[in-house]
């Protein structure tokens, strides 16, 4: 990162890392400046130099724009809203952001890169209505500020129709961008579910093969929403809408899926190895017929010694589910049944393979079927709002939390940045509280406005967000209701009673002046650096020593890399300045915020030469700063 971006308070540049990455691997490539030379890149894409370029790959309008946008550092921040914040003390992670997504994300990506499990998202379908995201935009200006909803104009609503020539394009630019951060916020073994309709599913599985690698595609789910889905396109009624899912690493394997009781209940036989039910070995189907397999054509010998070939009861050549050496092997482990099945008044024997009961689980299918299907996200949302609809078509939560049972452990990080009414963090709370686990939610929401005609506006929701947040909020309340009244399945095995809260921030203007100063194109980067530095200690002093500390801390500490639910302790060793020590779940630091660090705080630091320390570069003297580094080395961060 430019000392430059770092000083005024921009998230990580993921142009400049990927550029001194394939530095470092292939300095060859460069020119003596420093540049990428693109003559010597070609040499190693075309070492022909052939000029015929053809190649497959998915193009639209303003594909370039969409890239450069999202590895563009953001200094935007987060700020904490402890009014709207429930139980903040049980929050342990969770967390609800109000703001663009796009922006949000950037401000998570120094902290939470490569930390989160599972990202679930129901991005807005491409209906051909107004737009309520738009990439086009000028950090410089306050039009920008105003677009993200900070001021209290509101959101900018940029249209989508058809008639624009860019119907496709635009909404893939707002999903293509939002996916290439995302990525970088996944763990290595984490997944990707993303749920989508028929209009633009083909579109999303190509932008997904192109970020995440086509070898990392795991399979659409097609889910059946048990409702008609409007007219339908010329005789077919829309009834599915279907779950892409990929992972970040092509060896990451989705986990096996609790089983009902209804299906456990299918293992009704048993022997010295376990439960088991039994499956023909018979290929059932018109479709299967001898011609199609004939390897798996053959006579077995049934219990009375007569040979059996695997025949339709309508006497046709059918076929077996596998080889003869299979079927060899599964005697041989004890694994075929033969039973005696009546038909037209004679008994015949028919052969079936054993399948036993898996205590693990079973294999998710990519068929999702539920005759209630979005209803019951519709009765869910509306029974916690005393039966008003207070908004449209909420995912179920079952779906949810079937996605995070396959995908995520006890205390996994959950990420959602199309949060609509909250369904994600409501399946965690569900989940944790189910099976006694700490999962954790991140959930990001733009502050768009419901409609003046709408349950959620007459009932005084007059942001979506303002929804995702007190859904939550009841479904909290909701629990501490019934253990309040002594629900024995709410308290765990000592007696505890199950505890949740979450934090809600917003995304707002950074706290610190300087993201207003803008580099001369006209001026070196040692120049522009000194007119930064002087800039920085005219406006920010003043400014500074009256914003609340909280909000300055959580910023600084966000921006290095820190985990918003860092705890921070005073430090007793420091007798002149305020030191902290801070903890997260991966990093720990001393951080002084003070406007002057006293000499006595340099004697103190001796005793802490291998911990980060960080504190603002105004509060420096030459001579302090001259020690400090001596002192702490790179474990010194002057922001």
């Amino acid at each position: 990162m430019s000392e430059i971006n770092k000083k005024t308070m921009g998230t990580p540049d993921l142009n400049e890392e990927r550029l001194e990455t394939l530095k470092g691997l292939f300095p060859d490539l460069f020119t003596v400046e420093g540049k990428l030379n693109p003559d010597e890149l070609k040499k190693i894409i075309d070492p022909d130099l052939v000029k015929e370029t053809e190649r497959f790959e998915f193009k639209w309008f303003g594909k370039s724009e969409a890239k450069r946008t999202a590895f563009t550092p953001s200094k935007a921040t987060l700020v904490y809203d402890d009014k709207r914040s429930v139980n903040p003390e049980f929050a342990d992670g969770n967390m609800i952001i109000e703001g663009e997504n796009l922006e949000t994300l950037k401000c998570l990506l120094s902290a939470y890169r490569g930390r989160i499990k599972c990202i679930y998202i129901d991005p807005p379908y491409n209906t051909g209505k107004d737009f309520v995201y738009s990439d086009k935009w000028d950090e410089s200006k306050e039009e920008y500020w105003e677009h993200i909803g900070i001021t209290e104009n509101g959101v900018k609503v940029d249209s989508n129709s058809d008639s624009t020539g860019r119907y496709h394009s635009n909404w893939i630019n707002l999903i293509f961008s939002r996916l290439l951060i995302s990525r970088q916020l996944l763990k290595e073994d984490g997944f990707i579910f993303i749920s989508i309709d028929i209009c633009e599913a083909h579109h999303l599985k190509k932008i997904c093969d192109e970020i995440f690698g086509e070898n990392n595609f795991i399979g659409n789910i097609s889910r059946a929403t048990g409702t008609r889905m409007g007219t339908g396109s010329r005789g077919i009624s829309r009834e599915l809408d279907y779950i892409l899912v990929y992972s970040k690493d092509n060896s990451s394997l989705l986990k096996k899926l609790p089983m009902t009781k209804d299906e456990i209940a299918l293992y009704n036989e048993e022997d010295e190895n376990g439960k088991f039910l039994t499956r023909s070995l018979r290929r059932t189907g018109g479709e299967n017929r001898r011609e199609d397999r004939p390897s798996m054509f053959y006579p077995v010998k049934d219990p009375d010694g007569n040979d059996v070939l695997p025949l339709a009861p309508e006497g046709w050549e059918s076929r077996w589910v596998c080889g003869r050496d299979t079927y060899n092997e599964l005697v041989s482990n004890n694994m075929i049944v033969w039973k005696k099945v009546k038909k037209k008044d004679e008994e015949k024997w028919q052969v079936y393979q054993k399948h036993y009961l898996n205590e693990e689980g079973k294999e998710s299918s990519d068929l999702w079927t539920d005759e209630d299907g979005n209803k019951k996200g519709t009765k869910e949302l509306n029974a916690l709002f005393e039966g008003r609809k207070i908004f449209d078509n909420p995912k179920p939560t079952e779906i949810i939390k079937k996605i995070l049972n396959s995908s995520t452990d006890r205390s996994d990080i959950v990420l959602d940045f199309f949060a609509g009414s909250g369904t994600t963090g409501h399946s965690v709370i569900d989940l944790n509280k189910e099976n006694s686990t700490d999962r954790k939610f991140i959930l990001i929401q733009l502050p768009e406005t419901t409609s003046e005609k709408s349950e959620a506006f007459k009932a005084g929701y007059k942001k979506i967000s303002d929804i995702t947040i007190e859904r939550n909020k009841r479904v909290i309340e909701k629990i501490e209701k019934q253990q309040a009244e002594s629900d024995p399945s709410l308290f765990d095995d000592e007696n505890n009673p199950f505890q949740a809260g979450f934090k809600v921030y917003k995304l707002s203007k950074s706290n610190f002046p300087r993201v207003d100063f803008s580099p001369d194109p006209e001026k070196t980067e040692e120049e522009n650096l000194a007119l930064l530095n002087k800039y920085i200690d005219e406006k920010e002093g003043m400014f500074l020593s009256m914003i609340e500390e909280t909000l300055v801390f959580d910023e600084v500490l966000l921006k290095n890399g820190f985990m918003l639910n860092y705890s921070k302790i005073k430090e007793d060793t420091f007798s002149k300045n305020a030191v902290f020590r801070v903890k997260d779940k991966f990093k720990e630091c001393l951080i002084c915020l003070e406007m002057t660090i006293e000499k006595e705080t340099l004697k103190d630091l001796e005793g802490f030469k291998d911990s980060l320390f960080i504190c603002l570069e105004r509060a420096l003297d030459t001579t302090i700063k001259w020690n400090l580094k001596h002192l702490l080395g790179d474990n010194l961060v002057a922001v």
